[in-house]
């Protein structure tokens, strides 16, 4: 795969990433039985050090709670063990935040002001390629991040989403999809060391239909699409751009999550990967909780847009054509997010970005 085919997705820079998705935090937190259970299942590899990855990890804030209750459990089970974090995600990834955050530059308290011989080391590699050497991982870990495809597919002509795709554009989408899912587990099967464990939390659609930002209410991607068509009528945007605006993102069932860990024939089972817990999980959106109390759709506004901004804003402003300026481009993307926010505003009932996932347990033999 050439460096022009890979998808780049940049998260919101400088820390503020985990500031504006308290949701996503909410999520790695209710993984944490998962994790606890898995270190007490893994086998002891003595003589080296336990490494941990966090894959996909964005700025290290959200999952800086449970990474450091990870490492109680560890240092319980394998006292006399060294622990090694290793946070992944690709190149144009905002390192300095992670590493001001896990020194406690940033105001959270951290990890490493209560253990000691904790080695803390980041890799500029995304998760669809090899991280560590053979063998090396004991415990992997990805929350929210694997949705993001290795490439997009096609443009989807009528959509922003795949949620929203049909026809050729929904099956190119699915097509990619279970080939990055397989091309992640290989990789991983391969540095993994034997009764190692991985504990995936990600995106999905769940037994009801449901999926982020569509749980009963106001259909978030929707809401996205139909912006973006009124700037496409009003000739803020043109087609084209519309088009290029496609999110490179996937959600996944529970039945192609476990397609190539349940098939006997499939090469990952072949490389000794299984399913040991799989469930779907709903994780209520924490500004809409607060709104119900606080009652100030302002406010409640003001505090939501920018979370789905976190994670949105790179790609759309990609899509804008680079005839542009970047301050044209920042413009528009100001005025979509408005727009959004003022929508939220007006009738603020229905908004919610409600998390849904598949926890899923992978166990290596």
């Amino acid at each position: 795969m050439s460096s022009d085919d890979k998808t780049h997705v940049a998260m919101t820079r400088g820390g503020a990433y985990s500031l504006a998705t308290l949701g996503a935090k909410h999520v790695i937190d209710g993984a944490w039985p998962l994790v606890r259970d898995a270190i007490e299942q893994i086998p002891d590899r003595a003589g080296s050090a336990f490494t941990f990855s966090d894959m996909g990890t964005a700025d290290g804030g959200t999952s800086l709670g449970m990474i450091g209750d990870a490492i109680a459990a560890i240092r319980v089970r394998f006292p006399q063990r060294d622990v090694q974090i290793v946070y992944t995600d690709q190149p144009r990834n905002d390192y300095n935040a992670i590493f001001q955050m896990v020194h406690g530059l940033t105001g959270q308290s951290s990890y490493l002001d209560r253990f000691d011989n904790v080695q803390v080391l980041a890799s500029a590699t995304s998760f669809y390629e090899p991280i560590l050497p053979n063998g090396a991982l004991d415990l992997g870990f990805s929350a929210t991040a694997m949705h993001w495809l290795s490439r997009k597919p096609c443009d989807i002509p009528d959509h922003v989403q795949a949620v929203g795709a049909s026809g050729e554009s929904l099956v190119a989408f699915q097509a990619q999809a279970a080939q990055d899912w397989e091309a992640i587990l290989l990789c991983r099967a391969r540095e993994l060391a034997a009764g190692g464990r991985l504990v995936m939390v990600n995106f999905g659609v769940d037994e009801e239909g449901r999926y982020l930002g569509n749980t009963g209410g106001v259909n978030m991607f929707d809401t996205f699409n139909e912006t973006w068509r009124g700037f496409v009528a009003d000739g803020t945007v043109t087609e084209a751009e519309y088009e290029e605006m496609t999110l490179p993102q996937y959600y996944k069932t529970v039945d192609e999550f476990r397609a190539p860990l349940d098939d006997a024939s499939s090469e990952v089972r072949k490389a000794g990967l299984s399913v040991e817990h799989c469930e779907t999980r709903v994780v209520p959106c924490p500004y809409a909780a607060d709104f119900q109390a606080h009652g100030d759709a302002a406010r409640f506004a003001a505090d939501y847009v920018p979370t789905l901004r976190s994670w949105s804003a790179a790609t759309f402003r990609n899509g804008l054509s680079p005839n542009r300026s970047d301050a044209e481009r920042d413009r528009i993307i100001d005025a979509f997010y408005g727009t959004y926010e003022a929508m939220v505003r007006e009738a603020p009932e229905g908004h919610a970005m409600d998390y849904v996932h598949v926890y899923l347990t992978i166990a290596k033999a």
